[in-house]
């Protein structure tokens, strides 16, 4: 299932507090970027954040983003300053 362009835009609401946001459509999916670095998607209309270091104390839910794909973190959070904590640590581990 692709994610809809709804969903990538409640997901942008999200980031609003979060400078530098990006996006790229993949295959029926979104890829998310802070200043040029993949941190992140939206996958059948689910917001995933890669699982990085900095991530793991913040105990996020493990999903899957496709088949045979590393597991990301679940963003339910709808508070967008904590996602903005989350990107910015996840990005920082990025670079």
């Amino acid at each position: 299932m692709a994610s809809n362009n709804d969903y990538l835009q409640f997901v942008l609401e999200l980031l609003r507090e979060t400078r530098g946001i990006t996006y790229k459509k993949m295959m029926g999916e979104f890829m998310l970027y802070k200043d040029g670095i993949l941190f992140g998607g939206v996958y059948d209309n689910r917001f995933l954040i890669k699982n990085t270091e900095s991530l793991k104390s913040y105990n996020l839910k493990e999903q899957i983003p496709y088949p045979s794909a590393k597991a990301m973190l679940l963003i339910d959070s709808e508070d967008p300053d904590e996602i903005k904590d989350l990107v910015l640590a996840a990005v920082n581990d990025l670079k």
